[in-house]
């Protein structure tokens, strides 16, 4: 890079922090704009909740892909006409998507979203990494970075409740675009006209490699989230999306190791921290996906409102801000990043035994907000040092590739967690759910006593007796159906937890996991 400033000379240095970190919240509100409110948005556009679900993996998914080719057209355009035209494009997208409700249309937009996304990511971060006149200025701008990502839910979900209680949801959908508009003047203003990587032309770009990759992420990504709903292999529509995810993911893979310059390097797989970092990424998003079932005990068992949902995600974003600070503290001090990984871990197997017994048909906020807390500490703790320990050993030339990876391990993560936890939470529920109405069905003298009881209190309010006791069976049923899902809640808590155990056993057992915090001030990886 040239040493010449992009920014303007009379712009200050927490000016330009501050305009780099506005900047950098396009990403929470394409992450969490929908999935801040699942329920609200689902009913919006009038589709399932799973199918919310697979529009973020498409989002997510096409920026992994983008990150393939993207330092293409990063390197051609001038950073501020290159910034300005993508927040542009960014601010029409979102500002579009309220007006659409055909879910195809809409899975379209989310593809460009993806896509957006990733294009300005590596040039602000870079930005912000150069602001820092430490030799710790990447940890620093990668706490700055990913933090933002890890509060994305938070902040949007509080956005959107208050909108939600004073305006339609299109409204939020224009304050989103508005801060984009935000975002190009702001570099408008503040940046120079000129270069800061050497020219690259737009030809031989692999696109055959990134339609491939692509489609193999995204029917990968389908079968996973539809599966529980569709019966695994029992649809053939699940059958044929693992099939081309399978082929196009193998035709990729196969054209790579052909190619003399792949666009993505499989050599990358030889560096032992890289694959460790994977698993462990792997395995740390699967743990996070836990989290949803506690927001869905907050409104479906202890009937929170979502204001207060929103309000208590504070304190989980709080968790994560002193995790991050630690983690750049313990990274600036040359703490082990296995014991960074310890103490994450630790923290969040603590969180899964401690709610484990918190799953009963009332608590108060007092009870939940350790646990609650510590859960953020932990998953700000892992988040920097995992990326670090992943990408540090791997040599500049392959950057691109082990940031990849990187992006890979935490998007099937989080994908796969989804399916986990939701194919779990319908077996549980169900197999708990037989067990219980047993006890109502059957010749229980107390289930019979309860019945009776419950049908005399819907009489004495004025019902007839046959309605009475069909509201009374609907009420006992439904208390059932909120047992059996504390009940599933508290098995996958339970199991989630002594995986964890395992996790941490095998961790401190470890002898390769050792520092890798010495990174050269030069290096942009790519998280």
């Amino acid at each position: 890079m040239e040493d010449k400033s992009i920014f303007k000379s009379w712009v200050p240095k927490w000016a330009i922090i501050t305009i780099l970190f506005v900047c950098l919240l396009h990403s929470m509100i394409l992450l969490g704009v929908y999935t801040s409110n699942v329920t609200y948005a689902a009913s919006f556009l009038d589709i399932e909740p799973e199918d919310l679900q697979y529009a973020m993996c498409v989002t997510y998914g096409t920026l992994l892909a983008t990150i393939l080719i993207e330092s293409r057209f990063s390197s051609f355009f001038p950073a501020k006409n290159y910034l300005m035209g993508v927040y542009s494009l960014i601010g029409v997208t979102i500002v579009a998507s309220g007006y659409v409700d055909n879910f195809a249309v809409f899975l379209l937009l989310r593809v460009a979203e993806g896509i957006l996304m990733a294009l300005p990511a590596i040039t602000i971060r870079q930005l912000l990494i150069e602001q820092f006149d430490s030799k710790n200025a990447i940890i620093i701008g990668f706490s700055f970075y990913y933090g933002s990502l890890l509060l994305s839910t938070p902040f949007i979900m509080n956005i959107a409740v208050w909108f939600l209680d004073h305006y339609d949801w299109k409204y939020m959908l224009y304050v989103s675009g508005g801060l984009q508009v935000l975002n190009v003047f702001l570099i408008l203003v503040t940046f120079r006209g000129h270069r800061i990587t050497k020219k690259i032309p737009l030809y031989q770009i692999d696109w055959m490699s990134y339609f491939l990759v692509l489609t193999a992420i995204l029917c990968g990504a389908y079968f996973f989230v539809y599966a529980e709903k569709k019966y695994w292999f029992e649809s053939s529509q699940m059958v044929l999306m693992l099939i081309m995810a399978l082929i196009t993911g193998g035709l990729f893979i196969f054209k790579e190791l052909l190619v003399k310059r792949p666009t993505f390097d499989f050599e990358v797989f030889k560096y032992a921290n890289l694959r460790i970092g994977f698993l462990l990424f792997f395995l740390f998003y699967i743990s996070r996906a836990t989290l949803s079932l506690c927001h869905s005990a907050m409104y479906s068992i202890w009937n929170w409102d979502p204001s207060r949902v929103a309000g208590v995600q504070y304190i989980n974003g709080l968790g994560n801000v002193i995790g991050l600070i630690l983690a750049a503290y313990f990274l600036m001090k040359s703490v082990s990043t296995k014991i960074i990984f310890l103490i994450g871990f630790s923290l969040i197997a603590l969180y899964h035994f401690w709610f484990t017994f918190l799953f009963v048909p009332d608590v108060a906020l007092s009870d939940i907000i350790v646990p609650y807390f510590l859960q953020g500490i932990g998953v700000g703790l892992l988040f920097v040092p995992l990326i670090l320990f992943t990408t540090s050993s791997v040599p500049a030339n392959m950057a691109v590739s082990s940031g990849i990876v990187g992006v890979s391990g935490r998007f099937w993560g989080s994908t796969i967690g989804f399916c986990v936890m939701q194919n779990a939470t319908v077996f549980l529920n169900k197999k708990h759910f037989f067990k219980l109405s047993q006890f109502v069905t059957g010749e229980n003298p107390e289930a019979q006593q309860t019945i009776a009881s419950t049908t005399q209190s819907f009489i004495a309010k004025g019902y007839s007796a046959d309605n009475a006791n069909v509201l009374a069976m609907k009420k006992i049923f439904g208390s059932i159906t909120k047992q059996s899902t504390l009940l599933a809640d508290m098995e996958i808590y339970t199991i989630v937890g002594y995986g964890l155990l395992v996790l941490i056993i095998l961790i401190a057992c470890n002898q390769h996991l050792r520092q890798t915090v010495t990174l050269m001030k030069s290096k942009i990886w790519i998280g």
